[in-house]
């Protein structure tokens, strides 16, 4: 019987996994990752990389097994983009980026039971 904290335990690993393929992707596209997991009291940015000049805030969302109950990005709903919005707005103060464009970007990850990605969806400039 497993405990409600090793389904969070479970869930973070999962997570983790998914950001850690998410960020390797974006490094052999070429982007450069800033920042994993920044927070403030809006939220958690996932990452945030540049590519081109560009400050890009990426949600990284996944799924264990089959995407039968939906792809992961359309976990992220308006609420969520909001969330993601004002957060982002918290990290640009905080740097002093006033001058950089910046996109929002989504990964979309189906995890195989090994945590090892089976299937990744890069969506640019998804919200």
């Amino acid at each position: 019987m497993m405990s409600s904290q090793g389904k969070a335990d479970n869930r973070k690993q999962k997570g983790d996994a998914a950001e850690t393929a998410a960020a390797e992707m974006l490094l052999r596209k070429g982007y450069r990752i800033l920042e994993r997991n920044w927070r403030s009291r809006y939220g958690e940015l996932d990452i945030i990389a540049e590519t081109e000049g560009v400050l890009v805030f990426i949600e990284v969302r996944s799924r264990t097994g089959t995407a039968s109950y939906g792809t992961p990005s359309e976990s992220v709903n308006a609420r969520k983009m909001m969330q993601v919005r004002n957060t982002a707005e918290q990290y640009i103060h905080y740097k002093r980026y006033y001058d950089k464009p910046v996109r929002f970007d989504v990964i979309s990850i189906i995890l195989q039971d090994d945590m090892t990605a089976a299937s990744m969806d890069h969506i640019v400039n998804a919200f």
